[in-house]
């Protein structure tokens, strides 16, 4: 088995076993009146989409490039993260609202089902955690690290459901588990926020996060045989795919002897930067518009 199908195979199971939990909490919820286990089942459905993307990532990677496609479908995963963020968007505000409703008018809330379902939550996500434990220190796929953190948020989040459902099984306080609604409603904005910023600023070709324009320049400069750069562009293709193109002044030489120069560029550009897919046009002598980023009609 290669490694990458080591990962997805452990991404299904770390995804069969999220999508059991989440039915189990939500079932739990309505049985129990309890709004903080259904804000948790929601936060279980935002580890899903994190575990779904990351599986989608793997798997339409491997997709043979269309002709009309020529980067082929790792945009789909970003256009997945788009959605999920707009719909945990959704969900939070369905939930606050809820909550906001509940602590004005507080309901009865079955305090021990709560806490055994939350606690049935709380072991499945240590069973995930154990399961994703060797993908995500072993994998440079950031999908796979950000299932990863997703599944420990969760986490935590079940443990504030158990406190929660003992300090209303002890005191009766049942406004607890609407606070507790909206903690997870916050958590689920965070969420929600970090996933549209990141897909927005891909599918707008910004500079990925782990590169600057300024810094990429710099390093590149220092290599033997450079003598400018301008017309530079970065972006990604996919949320752990980066790409650049830039116009590239050297010494008037053969092709031949570029080479090395090229190679010497492809290296700098994966080892510092994380930048595997490069478009390098050689000149040797200033073009007409010898500017760092080219401004480009629309």
């Amino acid at each position: 088995m290669t490694h990458s199908s080591h990962i997805k195979q452990r991404l299904k199971w770390a995804l069969l076993f999220t999508a059991l939990i989440l039915i189990v909490e939500l079932i739990g919820g309505i049985i129990a009146n309890s709004l903080a286990l259904i804000g948790d089942a929601a936060h279980m459905f935002s580890d899903m989409a994190a575990l779904g993307l990351s599986w989608l990532a793997l798997t339409w990677a491997h997709r043979p490039s269309p002709n009309d496609k020529t980067y082929g479908y790792h945009r789909a995963e970003i256009l997945a993260a788009l959605i999920n963020g707009i719909l945990l968007f959704t969900m939070a505000a369905m939930i606050a609202m809820s909550a906001w409703e509940r602590l004005n008018a507080p309901r009865e809330i079955d305090s021990v089902t709560v806490m055994i379902v939350a606690a049935i939550g709380l072991v499945t996500n240590g069973i995930v955690i154990f399961i994703l434990k060797d993908s995500h220190h072993h994998s440079h796929d950031l999908n796979v690290k950000s299932a990863f953190y997703h599944v420990i948020g969760d986490t935590i989040s079940s443990a504030g459901v158990i406190v929660g459902g003992a300090v209303i099984w002890y005191t009766g306080w049942y406004y607890i588990d609407s606070l507790i609604a909206l903690a997870i409603a916050c958590l689920l904005v965070w969420g929600a926020k970090n996933i549209l910023s990141d897909s927005v600023h891909i599918l707008m070709e910004g500079v990925p996060k782990n590169a600057s324009v300024t810094d990429v320049v710099q390093e590149l400069k220092l290599l033997p045989g450079i003598l400018d750069i301008h017309e530079l562009h970065i972006w990604s293709i996919c949320s752990n795919v980066n790409a650049l193109s830039a116009h590239v002044l050297i010494p008037d030489q053969k092709v031949n002897q570029a080479e090395t120069i090229l190679t010497d560029i492809q290296s700098a550009l994966a080892d510092k930067f994380n930048i595997t897919h490069s478009t390098i046009q050689f000149e040797s002598a200033l073009c007409n518009t010898p500017d760092l980023s080219c401004e480009i009609e629309h």
